[in-house]
């Protein structure tokens, strides 16, 4: 299988990326706000349950998700998330994604639609164990979420198409579709 030095090249730029926008948040926070808006930034985690259809074998895929969100009160931010997509493998394919990257949302009353683009890791087992790929990923997407609360979001929905352009028999593409549930730690 391959060596994982591309992913240690492809992962510097993520980290780059992530340590400039928490920069940016940090500067955007200290400035003054006026005292009819709301300031600072927001920080959110949550889960989703997960359905993919992956390109190599047909598989279609069930699985969970954890992710977190930093947000400015632009709604400009950043999104980390991982997928673990294990349910109803056959020959033990399953597949694994890490995954981060800049996000913008706006709000329309309690709905939040976004849009997102996030790099990171896969790591796809192939039939039967015969062996692993980790490999880049890119993954654009979006969704919307519907406000219950001040604390509490329902992920309604999200979607995400996952290129794979490293992947050991050459590119491969997933695509799928997520449902949960964020909470606002701050």
């Amino acid at each position: 299988m391959r060596e994982s030095r591309p992913f240690q090249r492809a992962l510097l730029p993520v980290v780059l990326l992530a340590l400039w926008l928490a920069g940016v948040s940090v500067r955007t926070a200290a400035q003054a706000v006026p005292s009819a808006h709301q300031g600072g930034v927001t920080l959110t985690f949550g889960g989703t349950a997960s359905g993919y259809a992956l390109q190599y074998g047909q598989q279609r895929l069930l699985g969970a998700s954890a992710f977190v969100v930093g947000e400015t009160r632009h709604r400009i931010g950043f999104e980390g998330e991982a997928r673990w997509l294990l349910f109803f493998q056959t020959n033990q394919e399953h597949a694994t994604t890490y995954l981060a990257g800049p996000r913008f949302a706006k709000d329309f009353g309690r709905y939040q639609p976004y849009v997102k683009g996030l790099v990171g890791f896969g790591q796809f087992n192939f039939p039967y164990n015969l062996g692993t790929d980790n490999c880049l990923v890119i993954a654009p997407g979006g969704g919307i979420d519907i406000r219950v609360n001040h604390r509490i979001q329902i992920r309604a929905a999200d979607f995400e198409y996952q290129l794979w352009p490293q992947f050991h028999y050459g590119s491969m593409s997933s695509y799928g579709i997520s449902s949960g549930i964020r909470v606002r730690i701050f």
